[in-house]
């Protein structure tokens, strides 16, 4: 899984002055493998949340080596199909989420809190398919989500146009040679996604 710089291969419909911090691509060779990834993106979360809240007892200060976490804004690209939602699933269950888990087609935001060792966290899942103007993120009111501290996952965040902003991570799924299994490739566009994507 090596690390990339530069943004040669990033998603096309971020600003194009967003940096990638950091690149790095899996391979997710079935369904198992797609749950232990989420189960890995599950326990960084945890852990970023957990190292930004630890306080160095001497200096009174937070560690400069993690970032403080105001919540983290994951875009999910990939066609329908692709193992967006079955990322998010995976994910939901590691963080210990054990009810249903929609897919937010038609609701356009499913919203859960789940109890974490370093405390209840607050995720939003989105799925924009259904927009049909960007004009429709700007009339919907979800912006209020995002400045919450909360995890917001979104799926076809290009049907916002550019008005999500540049996220923390970019996640960008599509099928592998073989067709029977996927390539995961993610970005990292700030110091949080990139500490988040250091642990997976």
């Amino acid at each position: 899984m090596p690390d990339t710089p530069g943004h040669d291969h990033a998603p096309l419909s971020l600003d194009p002055s967003a940096e990638v911090l950091l690149e790095r691509r899996f391979d997710l060779a079935d369904a198992d493998a797609t749950d232990a990834f989420g189960a890995r993106f599950a326990h960084a979360l945890d852990s970023l949340r957990a190292n930004a809240a630890q306080i160095d007892v001497q200096s009174g200060v937070q560690d400069h080596d993690a970032p403080p976490f105001h919540g983290l804004h994951v875009q999910l690209h990939g066609d329908l199909g692709a193992g967006k939602t079955s990322l998010v699933r995976a994910t939901l269950r590691a963080l210990g989420h054990t009810g249903r888990v929609r897919s937010p087609t038609y609701t356009l935001v499913e919203p859960y809190a789940v109890a974490t060792p370093s405390g209840e966290l607050q995720l939003y899942h989105f799925d924009l398919y259904r927009f049909s103007d960007p004009a429709e993120w700007a009339d919907s009111g979800f912006r209020e989500y995002f400045a919450q501290g909360a995890v917001c996952l979104v799926e076809w965040p290009q049907r916002a146009g550019g008005l999500l902003g540049v996220p923390d991570l970019v996640f960008s799924l599509e099928p592998d040679a073989s067709g029977e299994g996927r390539v995961l490739t993610a970005y990292a566009y700030s110091a949080s996604g990139k500490a988040c994507l250091e642990r997976c």
